[in-house]
């Protein structure tokens, strides 16, 4: 079986060398054991912001619902990786992402397993930056900047609690841990 390189957003020497001072992976001691594992979905977004401190939200073309950018990881990339990758794919731009904001786990829910999602900051854009935008057509059916409390009624009501806590994160400079959109 061939694995693919992970994709982080940290330094690549660095990394090869921790991985090697891991040493060799313990094999499974009942063989067959980690495919039966359970698995979670983890997906990574970013608060993007406009000079009057609102909110970029995208209307994304496959649910009905606005959404913040953002996606699910690949096999063998970082949450902040999946970020930079999200954002350049559904926003046509390179930014500079900073800090976590929020780590929210999400329950089964239909079809979807259960998810840890990550919020980061994605700053404060200037009027350059914004019209350099370039949604992806087949993504992104259109932008726009939002204020929290404008935004939650075109939210699930999930995401409004999950953008709440990443935008409180935001002022107060913590970062929070949510079950939900709820702190525990």
């Amino acid at each position: 079986m061939t694995h693919e390189q992970p994709n982080h957003r940290g330094d690549r020497t660095v990394f090869q060398h921790d991985l090697k001072d891991e040493g060799d992976p313990e094999p499974e001691f009942n063989v067959g054991i980690a495919e039966q594992l359970p698995r979670k979905n983890v997906a990574a977004g970013v608060l993007i912001r406009d000079d009057s401190g609102r909110i970029l939200f995208i209307s994304p073309t496959y649910k009905p619902f606005l959404d913040i950018p953002g996606g699910l990881t690949e096999d063998e990339e970082s949450p902040l990786a999946a970020c930079y990758r999200e954002v350049r794919e559904e926003l046509g731009v390179d930014l500079q992402i900073g800090r976590l904001l929020l780590i929210d786990w999400m329950p089964t829910h239909g079809v979807w397993r259960d998810s840890v999602q990550f919020i980061f900051d994605g700053g404060v854009l200037n009027v350059e930056q914004i019209e350099a935008i370039r949604p992806a057509a087949n993504e992104v059916s259109r932008l726009e900047f939002l204020h929290v409390d404008a935004a939650k009624q075109h939210l699930r009501p999930s995401m409004a609690r999950r953008v709440s806590l990443a935008h409180r994160a935001l002022q107060d400079g913590s970062t929070y841990y949510a079950e939900f959109g709820r702190t525990p």
